[in-house]
Order: C-alpha cells, then sequence, then structure tokens
C-alpha cells in the first residue's frame, strides 16, 4: 500500500523532523512537500531529505493565485506521488494523526474500517496553557492539554482532514477535504475518527465534524496551532496559508486556546516514530540545518519585538486565560443568531 502526505511549509524548520518521524512511524510511505519565501532554511532542509530519499521537495515561490495551499495542491495534483497512490491526506506541520486503534499505524486504522472510502480526521485542539517560551523540544511533549472531547461550540474546533481512497471518486486535492467528485463519489462511504459511517452530505462537502458527539474512538487529529507564545509572534508574521493578508491575533488565540483535558494518547506512537528521528537526527547536514532554524526562530521573536503591534499582542497573550468551555444553551443561542428571522 502506498499512502502520501501532501504538506505545504513557511519557516518551520525547527518542527520538520519530528513531524515527518511521526508520520513515517505511522506508515506514511510518501511525502510530497511544498515550501515558499523561507528564511529559516526549512527549503534547504527539504532539500536534503529529498537528497537522501526521504521525501519529495518542490517549490512553490509566488505569485500565488487563491492562496499558496491552493497553489501547491494544483501541482500535486499531477505529481506521481499523487496520481499512483493508494491513500492521500493533506496536512499541515502542526497536525499530528493520532491513531488509537490496535497497534497505532495507519493500517491499524485501515483494518478498523475495511469498507472506508474517506475517513475524517477531526481536529483535537491542544492549547498554549501558559507556555511562554519556545524550545527545541517535541511539540507533541510540550503541550499534552486539549479542548474536551465533547461540547458545541466553536464549530471550527471539529474541522476535520480526510484521509481517502485514491480509486477516481475525486479529482483533486483540498485542503480539507477531496475535491471534484466524480460519479463515483456519490457511492463512496465516508466514515469518522469514531468508527461511524456519516451521511451521504459528506460525500461532496462539510469540512467539519457535527458538535456535541464523540470523534475519536479509533483516531484524531492532534492540532497545535499556537505553539509557545514567542512562536505565535512568529506565526503571525509569516500570516496564515490562504489569507495571508489575515494575521493571527487574539480572536484566532482565544478560539483555539483549550487547556481543559490531558491528552497524552500520542505518546502510544512514540515507539513507531523513534527509530526514524533517530535516523533523521543523526544526518549531518540535517542537524546543522535544524540547529540554524531553531536558532534562527529565536533571533526572529527578538526582531519582531521591536515593533509595537507585536509587542502588544504578546502582551496580550500574557494577559489572556484559557478558553472556557460554552454552555449548550449559550451555544444553541449562537446558532439561533445565525438563522434567518420569519418573515412577517
Amino acid at each position: 500500500m502506498r499512502a502520501t502526505a501532501v504538506f505545504t511549509v513557511r519557516n518551520e524548520g525547527a518542527f520538520l523532523l519530528e513531524w515527518l518521524a511521526h508520520h513515517k512511524g505511522l506508515g506514511f510511505t510518501d511525502f510530497l512537500a511544498f515550501s515558499n519565501d523561507c528564511d529559516d532554511g526549512t527549503d534547504a532542509m527539504l532539500d536534503r531529505l529529498e537528497e537522501i530519499g526521504e521525501i519529495v521537495h518542490l517549490p512553490n515561490p509566488g505569485p500565488h493565485e487563491g492562496g499558496v495551499q491552493f497553489s501547491a495542491l494544483k501541482q500535486a495534483d499531477r505529481h506521481p506521488l499523487v496520481r499512483e497512490a493508494d491513500w492521500l491526506v493533506t496536512l499541515d506541520i502542526d497536525e499530528f494523526i493520532n491513531i488509537h486503534a490496535g497497534d497505532h499505524t495507519l493500517d491499524a486504522l485501515l483494518d478498523a474500517l475495511p469498507d472506508a472510502d474517506a475517513i475524517t480526521l477531526t481536529w483535537r485542539l491542544f492549547g498554549n496553557c501558559g507556555l511562554r517560551d519556545f524550545a527545541d523540544a517535541p511539540v507533541t511533549r510540550q503541550f499534552t492539554r486539549a479542548a474536551p472531547e465533547v461540547m458545541v461550540w466553536p464549530w471550527r474546533a471539529f474541522m476535520f482532514k480526510t484521509l481517502y481512497r485514491n480509486s477516481g471518486a475525486y479529482a483533486k486535492l483540498g485542503v480539507h477535504r477531496p475535491r471534484s467528485p466524480t460519479e463515483a463519489a456519490d457511492s463512496a462511504r465516508w466514515f469518522d475518527g469514531e468508527g461511524r459511517e456519516l451521511e451521504p452530505v459528506f460525500r461532496r462537502g462539510r469540512i467539519f465534524s457535527p458538535p456535541g458527539r464523540k470523534h475519536y474512538r479509533l483516531a484524531q487529529l492532534n492540532h497545535y496551532p499556537l505553539g509557545a507564545m514567542e512562536s505565535y509572534i512568529v506565526k503571525r508574521d509569516r500570516g496564515r496559508p490562504n489569507r495571508q493578508a489575515d494575521a493571527h491575533g487574539l480572536d484566532y488565540w482565544t478560539e483555539r486556546n483549550w487547556c481543559q483535558v490531558e491528552d497524552t494518547t500520542i505518546d502510544a506512537a512514540e515507539s513507531l516514530s523513534a527509530p526514524h528521528l533517530a535516523r533523521l537526527r543523526t544526518d549531518p547536514v540535517l542537524a546543522r540545518l535544524h540547529d540554524a532554524a531553531v536558532a534562527w526562530r529565536k533571533a526572529r521573536f527578538a526582531a519582531l519585538m521591536a515593533e509595537e503591534p507585536n509587542r502588544a499582542l504578546y502582551g496580550r497573550l500574557l494577559l489572556a486565560p484559557p478558553a472556557r468551555v460554552v454552555q449548550p444553551d449559550e451555544a444553541r443561542r449562537l446558532f439561533q443568531f445565525a438563522r434567518p428571522p420569519k418573515s412577517v
């Protein structure tokens, strides 16, 4: 079986090796990476990883019509690693697939859902929870507190990425789900991470799982969107991949800073990823580039803090408490405001 993960990165070299080793440990066989406008050497790391046979790297310089990710995915649609794959998924570097089924591998998840043509990997948001300083340490070890398994707001907390069979039901990759459905999509069977078969509406639409229900029995997508406060300031400077003018602010932070529940279930995959991480770290070129990316991140934060808007945001991050769970009656009231008023 060939399973391909497609991802885009910019200035994220400090996190690259951990992420890659984790997903190699799960059983992904191919990685198609796109980079753009890197200042920290991420693109050089990807070049080296391609040189030693770990990934395929395609630079994706601008301008990016429709956004960075969409520009990359258009190229990916034509690439042999995508066209010849049995299973496909698009991921970001702050998303880690966390499989609970069997031995925590991709094979175990597919064995648990043998009839699936698509599996929704629902986000579980891991908050900052007061961590101020960026450190060169595993993301999955530093951030272990997350949103409750069941809550009803915000709906963005339950967005998903889709692991899907490359059977011709969908002609194009998408950020959250495959696009351009063909007639075959009308008979595609979609399942969620809880193991339930999903309603037909998911075959052609939806990018989030229904709030207020469980989603994670077989698999979840650990999402670490904030990182340390210092890293968040650097992330704001980078911009969002499909809305570069839409900077990260306190609104984005507030909806994602979930600290209610401890979740260390991803540790079960450490024995799978450890051999890959050890192999990557022993490469002297990668080790040097990784250290340079870490140093760049620290220096970039210091430079950004010379600007008042960044100092102001950093101060607000220090002041802001974690998100609180919105009670069901409060959420229902929010949803009511979204409905159009009845005509009189």
